[in-house]
């Protein structure tokens, strides 16, 4: 790889100083200083937009920095591509999957470096070593399982599963628990502390600020591409945290969310999947009640929802809208009898990213558009505005849904269902990957969802979220009931110890 002017080093491991770049004249990290000695953690922490991503992809051989430099195991460091990163070390595993979803899980671990015997790829050692990486995370599925066919927490361990068979000696993770329950994460962890012990050294990005103080041993801050503190410990209060990272005071995370009206608007009786992910479930939501669900990533929550939606098939059970049964064998009967669903999966099950946010508000939204079937671009036009400006989407309508940041698409798959005033709206880990401004927003716009008299019932495996918005709390493991705490209930204890009964 192309060399560079190499400043002093003051230990080995990565030595960052001066690093800057620039976009189109614009300028998105400024004169950034960062080491990061081996075998240790460093936590970047921001908003987002604040340079994190941006900082990863210079050391990762994305982006080229346009200014200062990097030094790699006392060696003067300047990748051209993520391929001279991988030869020297540098793994990263990217926030957005990038999987293969037609080919198995062995497959995407080694794509691109396929195993040979001869001239023909050695399965058998390739589906081998794959599998020892998914059992050290504690993921047990056969390595010759379609990636496609993979949950988002699965799948998200196959990536970090294939950074790991890299051998790498700086892993950069960005938001890799944003997928992951609290097993998961666990698992994850105890991998992290076993490779520390070997040297290999990790710069982690979580929107998951409880995360820090367990896994990290120095945080660094960036606000605005520049980075405005560093601190030699993790042990600091996450209000700090918050506070350096938005350059304000935040003095309440959750907002105040009035008592549900007695009206009960959703009921679910003796609910079962098909497929054994959940079976008999039975709970009511009252309008203006924010309903949660809690329970560790396998428990059945998501199933639980989509078949609600009509996404999934019922073995049995009844769902009930004003107390009237309804037949809801697809979304579209769920959208006309007045219940809406925002997925786990914003990119892929949300959005068309490559569409305008205009197309994707009208989406779903024709027959409130035009008279019989006629749509012009100007009312279509008009009622993207009325939708992004209700939710305070920070968009035109012409733009494309990939620019906009994680809580801007999360805010255009609301405003896409809000203008169908709903009786139901049903939230599904919806500030996975979100920072923590973007986050307290989504927040205001779960308490105004209520407060408007809708029943929110609210999916999350953040358990702190799930705590603070609720009224009431489902609780699930193995896809069983095991409990329906009212707020007065609710704690930590109270809801991990149904979550792992």
């Amino acid at each position: 790889m192309p060399a560079a002017s190499a400043p002093e080093s003051p230990r080995r491991g990565l030595s960052i100083r001066g690093l800057s770049k620039d976009f189109f004249g614009n300028r998105v990290v400024s004169d950034l200083d960062l080491d990061v000695a081996p075998g240790e953690v460093v936590a970047l922490l921001g908003e987002n937009g604040a340079g994190k991503s941006t900082v990863s992809a210079m050391i990762a051989g994305i982006h080229p920095p346009t200014e200062g430099t990097m030094v790699w195991e006392g060696q003067a460091f300047r990748p051209v591509s993520p391929a001279d990163a991988l030869a020297a070390g540098i793994g990263l595993i990217h926030q957005e999957m990038r999987l293969l979803p037609d080919l198995s899980i062995a497959e995407n671990v080694f794509v691109g470096r396929l195993p040979m015997r001869g001239a023909m790829v050695d399965r058998e050692t390739m589906n081998r070593r794959a599998a020892e990486q998914l059992q050290r995370l504690g993921l047990d599925i056969p390595p010759t399982t379609r990636v496609g066919s993979l949950r988002v927490a699965a799948q998200q361990q196959v990536e970090i599963a294939k950074a790991l068979t890299l051998n790498a000696r700086l892993l950069i993770l960005d938001e890799p628990t944003a997928a992951l329950g609290g097993e998961e994460t666990d698992r994850l962890f105890e991998q992290i502390e076993r490779l520390k012990q070997d040297g290999v050294s990790f710069i982690y990005i979580s929107h998951r600020l409880d995360e820090i103080a367990r896994i990290a041993d120095r945080v660094a801050v960036l606000r605005d591409g520049a980075l405005v503190a560093t601190h030699d410990t993790a042990q600091v209060p996450v209000k700090t945290l918050i506070e350096e990272m938005v350059g304000r005071s935040v003095d309440r995370m959750f907002p105040t969310i009035a008592p549900p009206r007695d009206q009960e608007v959703l009921s679910v009786d003796n609910l079962s999947g098909v497929d054994g992910a959940f079976r008999n479930v039975s709970f009511s939501v009252r309008a203006g009640e924010v309903f949660g669900i809690a329970g560790i990533v396998g428990a059945g929550r998501t199933e639980l929802v989509r078949a609600i939606t009509g996404a999934d098939p019922l073995a049995s059970g009844s769902v009930s809208i004003d107390g009237q049964v309804v037949h809801l064998r697809e979304p579209g009967d769920a959208i006309r009898a007045g219940l809406v669903m925002v997925p786990e999966d914003r990119k892929q099950q949300g959005l068309l990213l490559d569409q305008t946010l205009a197309d994707n508000v009208a989406y779903g939204n024709f027959d409130l558009m035009g008279r019989r079937g006629w749509i012009s671009p100007g009312a279509m036009r008009r009622f993207a505005q009325a939708a992004i400006s209700r939710m305070g989407v920070k968009g035109q309508p012409a733009q494309s849904a990939s620019v906009l940041s994680g809580g801007n698409q999360q805010k255009l798959v609301i405003a896409k269902w809000i203008s169908r005033d709903p009786k139901i709206f049903i939230l599904d880990e919806p500030t996975r990957g979100i920072d923590v401004g973007a986050r307290a927003a989504i927040y205001e716009v779960i308490a105004g969802l209520a407060q408007s008299g809708m029943a929110v019932v609210v999916v999350s495996s953040d358990l702190e979220e799930v705590l603070g918005l609720s009224h009431r709390v489902l609780v699930l493991s193995r896809g069983r009931q095991r409990g329906l705490l009212d707020r007065e209930a609710l704690s930590h204890v109270a809801v991990m110890e149904l979550a792992t009964s």
